[in-house]
């Protein structure tokens, strides 16, 4: 009987992988890894077997319960299986669903943490999620909701945290923006958006929530993080950039 490991490869760079993530791509037999990992992160596991089960917004996606077969199939095959996934296996991957089912099924499983994408971005930004006197409270959140699942309840952590990070959120900026404004936070209020953070196609827009609420982004080529909170006023006036390439204007709501 072999052992999983939920192995976060963190945001984008290759170089970002933790050397645990990386000394057990090189031992392992078999990887079962997102879309969104690097192909130089894939290529650590130089004799692995690897099996392609990302999910993409828009896209033919692998189903959650093919993953939890294969994994607990790979398990009674090899000795060493990884599960690669973007980011940190414990930050909105699903890594839970896999454990519990790993667990049921009676097979060894162990986490190994990885850079998520809110500190990547704020990273790249040097952009502090927290701030003396001004951002005490983080929330991460996602308003994504998956098939069949309830309507995610997320405005008031949103309200109630000084800095707020919005994972998988880019395709509804626009309605977060007015949603967050309908309900008491300042139009005002900074607002960065991140594609593809810590790598070379990595972009960035800076603007308000008033201001987003009269934008639509055109579909990102990579995964966005929309960073909202006072924290980011300096940077913002410092560095505002527009990027046509991922911003068509639409006209202001009514």
């Amino acid at each position: 009987m072999g052992k999983v490991y939920l192995v976060g490869a963190g945001p984008g760079a290759p170089d970002l992988i933790t050397l645990r993530a990386a000394r057990l791509l090189e031992a392992a037999d078999i990887v079962f890894y997102d879309a969104l990992v690097h192909p130089d992160t894939l290529a650590l596991a130089k004799r692995a077997r690897k099996v392609n089960v990302g999910k993409r917004y828009g896209k033919i996606s692998t189903e959650q319960r093919f993953i939890h077969r294969a994994l607990i199939e790979a398990a009674h095959a090899h000795e060493i299986v990884v599960r690669l996934k973007g980011g940190d296996p414990m930050i909105f991957a699903r890594a839970q669903e896999e454990i519990d089912a790993l667990t049921q099924a009676g097979i060894g499983w162990e986490v190994v943490p990885g850079v998520t994408a809110a500190s990547a971005a704020a990273a790249v930004l040097g952009v502090s999620l927290t701030r003396r006197g001004i951002a005490r409270t983080v929330a991460l959140l996602t308003p994504r909701v998956g098939r069949d699942e309830t309507a995610s309840d997320w405005l008031p952590a949103a309200l109630g945290a000084d800095s707020v990070v919005l994972y998988m959120a880019a395709g509804a900026s626009q309605d977060i923006a007015a949603t967050l404004i309908e309900a008491g936070k300042p139009a005002a209020t900074p607002v960065a958006l991140v594609e593809s953070a810590t790598l070379p196609g990595e972009r960035r827009l800076f603007t308000t929530l008033g201001e987003l609420r009269a934008l639509a982004l055109a579909r990102a080529a990579g995964p966005v993080v929309m960073c909202v909170g006072e924290v980011f006023r300096d940077r913002s006036g410092l560095e505002r950039i527009d990027l046509p390439s991922i911003v068509r204007r639409a006209s202001a709501p009514q």
